[in-house]
């Protein structure tokens, strides 16, 4: 009989990873296949439900066929989703509905939230902590004990600090701020509304409403606040500052309560890895903070970690 395959899945707000790997009866995971499918919402939110089962379905699909795999069904499935809190009803009705989605029984789907199966990607089971910053952020950790805590990472409306959002929105403050004339003009403002194609307040003022702008419009202009701090630009400079701290805020919150003196931290997400003058600051600002810990780079990513959750429910006791 050969190994059972298990599926590993990341659902991001944007996409949905699956991950297919074969478990050897020695250990370890063999890699078959990956596929993509459509992003997911929270599952309260209107057509959230469907959303979830849907990418699931179709990724694994995807997977499946990239990979040759027809008549292929996964023995288990680890699942990080976005929204899923630990703990919660909604981690409970994510679970009846993977379970469904992925004809599987109720003791072989784990759903988790996305940054738990980050985690154990990042890390196995060893103590760590990983710090994700991208359009959101968010920083989770586990002790020797196997106790996790995270901090951050309740929605762009509520918790943004650290995130590439934060830092296009306050980009943004700081624009309509100098147009009214109570900050002084610096580049910051040009640049920004030229990357909106706009020329007034007013226009602004509507685009930023718009259904389609939301969090990742504020996201996408980051990449510009992080340019023009490395230009010296005094105020984008003192936006990236005020981010870096966030991310700084967020390990040091985590570490604290998992009594973790010398923690080894990964940190990754498109705002991290793409603006360079924000990873230098959060790292200036964590060996500050931290002087103990140790930058580390992740084992590996979100898939990969609900893989190790899948082959879990697949051991002995």
């Amino acid at each position: 009989m050969s190994d059972p395959v298990i599926a590993g899945f990341d659902a991001g707000q944007t996409h949905t990873s699956c991950r297919l790997a074969r478990r050897r009866a020695d250990g370890g995971l063999i890699h078959l296949a990956e596929g993509c499918g459509p992003g997911v919402s929270h599952l309260a939110a209107p057509g959230g439900e469907e959303r979830f089962s849907a990418a699931l379905r179709l990724s694994l699909a995807a997977a499946i066929e990239q990979g040759g795999l027809q008549g292929t069904t996964p023995a288990a499935a680890g699942i990080g989703a976005s929204g899923i809190e630990v703990g919660s009803r909604v981690q409970d009705r994510g679970h009846q509905l993977a379970a469904s989605a992925l004809d599987l029984p109720a003791d072989r789907v784990l759903v988790s939230g996305d940054e738990r199966t980050a985690l154990r990607g990042a890390f196995g089971d060893r103590p760590g902590i990983l710090v994700i910053s991208g359009t959101g952020c968010i920083a989770v950790g586990r002790n020797a004990e196997g106790r996790e805590h995270r901090c951050g990472g309740w929605g762009w409306l509520l918790d943004g600090g650290g995130s590439a959002m934060d830092i296009g929105r306050d980009g943004l403050m700081q624009s309509v701020r100098m147009a009214d004339g109570r900050e002084p003009e610096t580049a910051l403002r040009d640049a920004l509304w030229r990357e909106l194609a706009i020329s007034s307040a007013q226009e602004l003022k509507a685009r930023v409403v718009q259904a389609d702008f939301g969090a990742a419009g504020f996201a996408a202009l980051a990449p510009c606040i992080d340019r023009l701090a490395a230009a010296g630009d005094p105020v984008a400079a003192a936006i990236i500052e005020t981010s870096a701290a966030a991310l700084v805020e967020l390990v040091s919150g985590v570490a604290g309560t998992l009594a973790l003196g010398a923690p080894a931290v990964a940190a990754v997400g498109g705002a991290i890895t793409h603006l360079p003058v924000l990873r230098q600051r959060y790292r200036t600002g964590l060996a500050t903070r931290l002087p103990d810990a140790v930058h580390v780079d992740p084992l590996g990513d979100a898939c990969h970690g609900g893989l190790l959750m899948a082959e879990s429910l697949l051991l002995p006791g």
